[in-house]
């Protein structure tokens, strides 16, 4: 790697760490608000404030042009930063070991929602927030915010840092600057945020409360300040179903959203929106079904826990209401397929994402017509679009990597010695950024259990989850190192 390249890198980590500190004083700010000795956690800042700064001052006359290479490696030396950064103010006030604090970061930038702690309502306001302010930066993706940013000092190294952490099939930018996009998808993002505190606070939520929850939901994180998650607010079924609408709201394409601001529906209209509102009805209304036939419960608070659990495992957020484990084989059956679905391309929410399925699955009735009519010219077509061949490549590689890291992560929790249900779902958890399984990591457990080893494995999955795999998967080929 030569010196312009670190140059390059260095300049846009410091913007960024810079960028995180400015956005860790709310919790400091909430420390003092609720007389908290948030004074070591100023400190922390302020160190940071202090580093980051000194190293854009030294290259403050360095013109960036960043590569997509330098993108690449850039990101996830970002990601790594992040767990170290969000872990210490939990080493310090939460007496967490390093790597507990790290995986309980990376969960939240993650927006996996998997916590180690066992009493979250014991935890100081500023750490609950802090928690809550991971997942809510890390949901829109702390590189998009980077972007803009970073566009504003250097436009040209933009659209490779955009292409690096974006997420499904192909990036799209509605604005003629990514920089432009970027941040209106931000001022979206904080806006139906804001409605959804709102809405939570006029519904009987404390302030705290409803914006740690609005962070959670929004960002499809899960975090919540209480131990029972969003059960503790059972006897408030409006508030259940106002999450469940705002999950399923950012389980969507953000873009779309933007797009509504223009008087633009087109966005609610394409075919992965529309499978993905059937999913979410079918899943949501069996596993009602199962609740019903199964307790002794109304018809009313069935479809309310029902849906509401699809919608946390569908948009990958991780809330809980109830444990649906106790409803029976088959409601973990209809649990699983959501969790191996997930929400859209361009949405918080992590997962497959359906449009990969619905290309997957044209793909191969695709071949099926080829074996029927072997000399028929056939294509695929996606909203009135031919797909191309790289797309479908693309895509059918994702799946590949998907089901090999779930595989390794898998076996290799099998070969630690925990059961296969355990071991499977804390897979899928961990690389589909779900957060609660089953097994020992069901909806009422957490994983404070493992060891702190393995929670640095998890911790990786999490963000080769979050980067969509190909991200990190070139850091191990040769040829991404060559012309370093």
């Amino acid at each position: 790697m030569d010196k312009l390249s670190i140059k390059n890198i260095l300049k846009f980590i410091s913007i960024t760490q810079f960028a995180l500190s400015i956005f860790f004083l709310l919790p400091v700010v909430t420390g003092y608000i609720y007389k908290e000795n948030a004074n070591n956690f100023l400190i922390f800042v302020i160190l940071s404030f202090i580093f980051s700064g000194s190293i854009y001052f030294m290259l403050r006359n360095h013109k960036v042009e960043l590569n997509v290479k330098e993108g690449i490696l850039a990101v996830n030396i970002v990601w790594i930063l992040l767990g170290f950064m969000g872990a210490f103010p939990l080493v310090l006030y939460t007496n967490v070991s390093l790597s507990a604090g790290f995986f309980e970061a990376i969960s939240g930038f993650t927006t996996t929602g998997a916590t180690v702690y066992t009493d979250i309502e014991s935890l100081p306001k500023m750490i609950l927030m802090l928690r809550s302010l991971t997942h809510w930066l890390g949901g829109m993706g702390i590189i998009v915010l980077g972007v803009g940013l970073f566009s504003i000092i250097n436009p040209s190294g933009s659209l490779a840092l955009f292409k690096a952490e974006s997420t499904g099939i192909k990036t799209e930018k509605l604005t003629p600057k990514i920089k432009d996009t970027a941040l209106r998808l931000w001022g979206v993002y904080a806006f139906i945020t804001l409605l959804d505190a709102i809405a939570l606070h006029l519904e009987g939520m404390s302030i705290f409360d409803a914006i740690n929850h609005a962070f959670a939901t929004i960002s499809t994180g899960g975090f919540s300040t209480k131990n029972a998650s969003l059960g503790y607010f059972n006897d408030n079924s409006i508030i259940i179903w106002t999450t469940t609408i705002f999950m399923i709201v950012s389980g969507m394409n953000f873009l779309a959203h933007l797009r509504f601001l223009y008087n633009d529906m087109s966005g609610y209209e394409t075919e992965e929106n529309i499978w993905y509102i059937k999913i979410f009805v079918i899943l949501g209304f069996a596993l009602s079904m199962i609740h019903y036939e199964t307790t002794s419960d109304s018809l009313y608070f069935s479809m309310t826990h029902g849906f509401f659990t699809i919608a946390s495992v569908l948009t990958t957020t991780g809330f809980v209401t109830l444990n649906y484990e106790a409803w029976g084989h088959f409601a973990v059956v209809v649990v699983f397929l959501a969790m191996f679905i997930g929400g859209n391309t361009g949405s918080t929410a992590g997962g497959m994402k359906v449009v990969r399925y619905i290309v997957l699955l044209k793909s191969l009735a695709l071949e099926i017509k080829k074996i029927l009519y072997p000399n028929a010219l056939l294509s695929i077509f996606l909203n009135g679009s031919k797909v191309k061949e790289n797309v479908l490549s693309a895509t059918s590689g994702f799946f590949m990597l998907f089901v090999i890291s779930n595989a390794v992560l898998t076996l290799y929790l099998y070969a630690r010695g925990y059961d296969a249900l355990t071991s499977v779902s804390a897979a899928i958890a961990c690389v589909g950024n779900i957060g609660p399984g089953f097994g020992l990591v069901g909806p009422v457990d957490n994983y404070a259990f493992f060891s702190w080893y393995d929670k640095i494995i998890l911790a990786i999955f999490m963000i080769i989850g979050r980067l969509e795999f190909y991200t990190v998967v070139l850091l191990f080929s040769k040829n991404f190192w060559k012309k370093f």
